[in-house]
């Protein structure tokens, strides 16, 4: 029968990079990082100290609160759609929607990581924003797609009417939530949710379409609030004492238990996750306990060029990620520009396909190189079995996207590169399997499609504080822009200096505007990306995320190692026999 072999990966950090350059980069990646560490807490602040009190007036706790009695002592949360909205404003006068006023995260409870879906209560009585429906319905899908335990925190006082018809009517709009609900329901998914304060209009069908729904004295559900039924039907009333815990729990029974306050929603949470299936996570580690690199993570931030025409050796990536440093890395001998291998993750088995930025030998012409991060038939040939392999044998991929797309002119042409890469992304698009993409820097054209970006639909994208997602960069646009103006060697060609100042200056606009467009902050304020995570931050949201992949049993298949295609494909592209 056959083992998995993994075997070292990376050097240390002395022999890896050289001084000057490790320190350099380390430099500008903590100046990142510092910008990313205070957009965070900009964004956690909500409306700030001012709504904070005035949720705390009222008896109640704010839901990042919340969210730390509900969680394991001593467990990290792990949002997503963190910069959902930054910095936009809506309505008259504006108004920003900090994490569009609802927070999704990863939350470990009594063992068992859970999809926590809970309204800010600190921005507009948590009120749907454009884009909370869509924020909600992502992390709703993940709980979908992975059977992972769904949980909503419901303090939320209706849509922002002001941009109501950006939020009520599309396809993906508010109403789309209430059928995440019904499809998680009718796929066994369990769904838990407080009412913890408002839950008005639409937002009652979220928790009455869960499986288990409390309610604080405080909270209340109702079809329309009192303000509504008084104007309609001119009844002296309060939206508590026509839908709070004495009608819904005891009259209507659209509701379970009642109780007293928000501390004690948190706990009676916690015991109904705790009645649920254990995790399968040990079950599937085969006897292995998860293993911290041999080499620190914080090393990433010095080994990762900040700069995105600098190459480096992506071994030393993966060894300060995966567990021990430990890689069995398949078909190493061909399509060099792409490394795939093998390795565990908190002590479970995932894929990994990641870009080669260096230099790698032409297959056909030996005397020359071709650069890396760029996708060639071999590697694209590559790239496509190894994914269909991970999915044969029900291996959660990692994809480390660093690339600048596909191959150009006439070689790739006569390659026949749009063949292969239809395969590729056919092989993608039909993967069951969990897929994980993580966007280290360059995420460029249909490179970026073919590597498992959003739009093939890994369960979670992150991008880093590098990354630059966009068809191509501000420079290469701005020529094409201005093509007719250049010469062969992309020199502007007319002697008039003031025609040459007018292109001039309309290249550099159009290079910047592009620049902006590739900034990782706008990429997740418009949901084209699910998380901004620093480099050295990786490896415990991967711990994670690989988890995920693995804690529910019996809704896909995963093979057990002996019986993996892994090993004839090992055995079938060994060239040396070793």
């Amino acid at each position: 029968m056959a083992k998995v072999i993994l075997h070292p990966v990376g050097t240390p950090v002395e022999e890896a990079a050289e001084a000057k350059s490790y320190d350099e980069n380390r430099t500008r990646m903590e100046t990142l990082n510092a910008r990313l560490r205070e957009r965070r807490a900009e964004v956690r602040s909500g409306w700030g100290q001012e709504y904070v009190d005035r949720v705390h007036a009222k008896g109640k706790l704010t839901t990042w609160e919340r969210l730390e009695i509900l969680k394991d002592p001593g467990t990290t949360i792990f949002p997503i759609g963190t910069f959902v909205n930054y910095g936009l404003g809506f309505g008259d006068p504006p108004r920003t929607s900090p994490a569009a006023g609802v927070i999704t995260a990863f939350v470990r409870i009594h063992g068992r990581l859970t999809v926590v879906i809970a309204n800010d209560n600190t921005v507009a009585s948590g009120s749907w924003w454009p884009l909370t429906p869509e924020k909600i319905e992502r992390a709703q899908e993940v709980g979908l797609r992975l059977r992972l335990p769904v949980i909503y925190l419901v303090d939320c006082s209706g849509l922002f009417l002001p941009e109501q018809s950006k939020t009520f009517p599309g396809r993906t709009g508010a109403g789309y939530i209430f059928k995440m609900n019904s499809l998680l329901s009718a796929s066994g998914v369990p769904q838990i949710a407080g009412v913890l304060g408002d839950c008005i209009a639409g937002g009652g069908y979220m928790p009455i379409i869960s499986d288990q729904l409390f309610m604080t004295e405080q909270a209340y559900m109702v079809i329309a609030g009192a303000a509504l039924v008084k104007g309609g039907k001119s009844q002296k009333i309060t939206s508590l004492s026509i839908g709070g815990p004495n009608i819904h729990v005891h009259l209507s029974n659209c509701a379970d238990e009642r109780v007293p306050d928000d501390p004690t929603m948190m706990k009676r949470i916690r015991q109904a996750v705790a009645q649920l299936p254990s995790s399968a996570i040990d079950y599937y580690r085969h006897g292995f306990a998860p293993a911290d690199p041999r080499f620190p993570t914080h090393e990433l931030n010095g080994l990762l060029p900040t700069d995105h025409r600098v190459v480096y050796d992506v071994r030393q990536i993966i060894a300060r990620l995966v567990d021990a440093s430990l890689f069995w890395e398949l078909m190493p001998h061909t399509g060099e520009e792409m490394v795939t291998g093998i390795a565990r993750i908190g002590g479970l088995y995932v894929g990994i396909i990641t870009n080669n930025q260096q230099l790698t030998p032409h297959p056909e012409l030996k005397e020359r190189s071709r650069p890396g991060g760029i996708l060639y038939r071999e590697g694209i040939a590559k790239i496509s079995q190894f994914s269909r392999a991970c999915n044969s044998d029900g291996i959660p991929i990692l994809w480390l996207q660093d690339i600048s797309g596909f191959d150009i002119g006439l070689e790739a042409e006569k390659h026949g590169l749009l063949g292969y890469g239809s395969n590729l992304l056919y092989t993608n698009s039909t993967n069951t399997t969990p897929m994980i993409t993580v966007l280290l820097r360059k995420a460029s054209g249909a490179g970026y499609y073919a590597m498992t970006g959003l739009p093939y639909e890994p369960f979670v994208q992150i991008s880093t504080p590098l990354t630059r997602l966009a068809v191509m960069e501000g420079r290469t646009l701005a020529i094409g822009t201005f093509r007719t103006k250049l010469d062969d060697n992309f020199q502007i060609v007319t002697e008039d200096s003031d025609e040459r100042a007018k292109v001039e200056a309309g290249m550099k606009a159009v290079e910047g505007r592009i620049e902006k467009d590739m900034d990782p902050y706008k990429a997740a304020c418009q949901m084209d990306t699910d998380e901004i995570v620093a480099v050295d931050e990786l490896r415990d949201y991967l711990v994670t995320l690989v988890e995920m992949c693995y804690q529910a049993h019996g809704y896909r298949r995963v093979k057990n190692p002996r019986i993996w295609s892994m090993h004839d494909l090992a055995v079938l592209t060994d060239f040396d026999g070793s």
